[in-house]
């Protein structure tokens, strides 16, 4: 898994006095809505969302230009009491890229009380004394104003906090403040990335993404946390018409048990065919061209919490 120092390309000259540049990171227990929060401050999905908790499993950045300022965010996966050796090192993660940013920003939905998840990362991120940490009041749409202001003051009280900002994703309200407070914690500096860039993710990284966000539609609770999806092939199709283009992908999901399988296939192969024209809408959208789109299941047992298999599927020692 690439960390924060992989391979960035080399900062560009922008001759703009008071420019400025770094990343963000997004924290927060499972579910709180920091992958939906950084598609619409991009302005484009970078990153898969679903309501089902730990969706993220990997650091996912996304870019947001602006005349006098370049904002890196970083969406990592939620902070949560690890049960495998997939959640440790994902816990690892959050951790280690915590100490590379420039600033944090601390996720809390306005829709549901303080927990106990909430309290315990206040607590970790009260030892970033280095770093300003932004407490980002999110789903404010699903909220009446009065429990929004009871949230705020909540949130007030678990920590000393650089700013709090209330936003919504869904509605866009706030957006604007929230890019502007957490380019006000950034250092002066050049660009990072070529304008018009939205992220550095390799597409396959993204295509296998979006394979697992629409498998992850409607299935069973326990489904989610076994299910990895594998880009094995994936390019263009020899000898297509100009304007004709196509892109043979062949992806493999990776399940621990073959009745989680059975789930995923569905019925004579019809819960499979879904996801598959689910992904593949998506995955055209991205790519820009037609697809072709091969996909297969496959069981690793109990790859979660195997070394071996976590390499194998993408999730080493690194990740």
């Amino acid at each position: 898994m690439d960390d924060l120092d992989s391979t960035p390309p080399l900062p560009m000259p922008t001759g703009k006095e008071g420019y400025r540049s770094g990343f963000v990171c997004f924290v927060g227990r499972p579910n709180v809505g920091k992958s939906t929060l950084m598609n619409a401050l991009v302005g484009q999905k970078v990153a898969i969302t679903s309501n089902r908790p730990q969706t993220t499993r990997r650091t996912v950045r996304g870019i947001v230009h602006r005349p006098d300022a370049q904002l890196i965010i970083v969406d990592t996966p939620g902070l949560h009491k690890p049960r495998t050796l997939l959640g440790e090192r994902l816990d690892s993660l959050v951790r280690s890229t915590l100490v590379e940013v420039d600033v944090i920003g601390f996720c809390i939905p306005a829709d549901e009380p303080i927990g106990r998840g909430d309290t315990y990362i206040a607590r970790e991120l009260a030892q970033q004394k280095e770093t300003p940490v932004v407490a980002i009041v999110t789903k404010t749409d699903k909220a009446e104003r009065a429990q929004i202001v009871e949230q705020l003051l909540a949130v007030s009280r678990l920590g000393d906090w650089a700013d709090i900002v209330p936003v919504s994703a869904e509605s866009g309200f706030q957006l604007g403040e929230l890019t502007d407070v957490l380019c006000g914690h950034l250092p002066e500096g050049p660009p990072l990335y070529p304008d018009g860039d939205l992220t550095d993710e390799p597409d396959e990284m993204l295509v296998a993404e979006l394979v697992r966000e629409a498998a992850l539609e409607g299935v069973r609770d326990e489904l989610p946390h076994s299910i990895a999806v594998v880009v094995d092939e994936m390019a263009p199709r020899a000898g297509t018409k100009p304007g004709r283009e196509l892109i043979d992908i062949h992806a493999s999901l990776y399940v621990e048990r073959p009745s989680q399988k059975a789930i995923v296939i569905g019925a004579k192969g019809s819960r499979l065919r879904e996801v598959g024209t689910r992904a593949r809408r998506q995955i055209e959208a991205l790519l820009g061209s037609r697809v072709y789109l091969d996909l297969r299941v496959k069981v690793a047992k109990d790859w979660q919490s195997d070394p071996k298999q976590l390499r194998r599927l993408g999730f080493d020692q690194q990740v």
